[in-house]
């Protein structure tokens, strides 16, 4: 079982998200993919600290493309065990077309939910 820290459920001024406390690199290792909507615009990352790159995203500091596209949402998301298997994974990914990207996430995310929530305690 999968075990995270997660911050509390303070949120900083000027934002509705809510930040995780920090973590220690390669505390979750994965491949993901982010997108702007059901449908939308897709980025594939990898990472070392999911929780924080997804938060990351979603306050538009990720990736240019992620941030100038609106690429907010983590729609599906990959542990791997270190970072050579994840940047292989990546790499595989990026040359998979749309289509198929798409087929991946409709497979295992069909409502399109934003996972990312997953990693948030419930707000009180």
């Amino acid at each position: 079982m999968l075990s995270l820290s997660v911050g509390d459920d303070s949120v900083a001024a000027g934002s509705s998200l809510r930040e995780p406390r920090a973590m220690a690199k390669y505390d979750l290792i994965a491949v993901y993919i982010m997108a702007s909507r059901r449908n939308g615009t897709l980025y594939v990352g990898v990472t070392s600290d999911l929780i924080s790159r997804v938060h990351q995203h979603r306050l538009g500091n990720g990736a240019s493309f992620a941030a100038k596209y609106g690429c907010t949402r983590l729609v599906w998301w990959e542990p791997h065990a270190d970072m050579v298997a994840a940047i292989a994974r990546e790499k595989e990914l990026k040359r998979v077309t749309r289509k198929g990207k798409l087929a991946l996430v409709e497979a295992t995310n069909p409502p399109w939910r934003d996972l990312y929530e997953d990693f948030l305690p419930p707000p009180r």
